[in-house]
């Protein structure tokens, strides 16, 4: 007969299983630091040793990491989906830059569709949190701040979509995200008028998803990354004719 004896599980088993499925969805995020010994087992309901077998386990498989006099931190298992190297050139050139455009476009239209059908209420109560970061920075001169909550706004779309693979996809490309979104506002941003539109546009996506409108989301994050499209295009066209004009100015007054 084809049956065999059922073992009852370890508790250092349960706990492993535990602390992967939260690493695996996202919720404990690389870098992150875990909660004391003491603290952990009390909230897991273990014992130590059978917490400090399971912790040793995660560490041979390099999800968490010990550092002297720090504690145990979640290990950075993502890393990054392209070398420094790599992300130096594409910050650097326009080509790179527009295929960026043009991705984040395709995937994140998905992510906001999902987001309005798969969002729960916490979910969108994030989203909401970090648009209304965005709102309060108006007025102020802080483009690495405002970059960052870009970021983070666009990444909270992705984790609401609950898919993850996208989710640590995104994640690990978060540093081309974040030098992406910086380079693009800190040109457009040079107009005003630009950032109030932005704002307005990242309020459309926010508003379809709350709707739980999954078309309507879907085309908000395709008319609000189009706008940063065509912004790039005008003022890369607007470099190139200063840079026309600079040199017809220069044999003007060499004559």
């Amino acid at each position: 007969m084809p049956f065999q004896k059922i073992e009852q599980e370890r508790i250092a088993d349960t706990v492993i299983d535990q602390i992967e499925g939260l690493i695996l969805r996202g919720i404990l995020r690389p870098g992150e630091r875990l909660p004391s010994e003491r603290d952990l087992s009390e909230r897991l309901g273990v014992s130590r040793p059978s917490l400090r077998e399971a912790i040793s386990n995660l560490q041979e498989k390099g999800l968490l990491e010990s550092r002297a006099s720090a504690g145990i931190f979640v290990g950075d298992i993502f890393g990054s989906a392209f070398s420094e190297p790599l992300i130096e050139l594409f910050s650097t050139h326009q080509d790179a830059l527009f295929d960026y455009i043009a991705f984040r476009r395709d995937l994140e239209s998905i992510a906001a569709e999902r987001a309005a059908t798969m969002g729960t209420h916490t979910d969108i109560m994030v989203i909401e949190a970090i648009f209304e970061k965005m709102l309060a920075l108006d007025g102020t001169n802080s483009a690495a701040q405002d970059a960052a909550l870009d970021a983070e706004f666009h990444m909270a779309i992705i984790e609401a979509s609950h898919n993850i693979f996208m989710l640590h996809m995104m994640r690990s490309m978060f540093e081309v995200l974040k030098r992406g979104i910086y380079y693009n506002r800190e040109i457009m941003f040079e107009r005003r008028a630009t950032r109030s539109t932005i704002l307005g546009q990242h309020r459309a996506i926010l508003s379809a998803i709350k709707a739980h409108d999954p078309k309507a989301a879907r085309q908000a994050v395709v008319d609000h990354l189009s706008f940063v499209e065509t912004c790039m295009v005008e003022t890369r066209r607007a470099e190139e004719n200063e840079t026309t004009a600079k040199l017809r100015y220069q044999n003007e007054i060499a004559k």
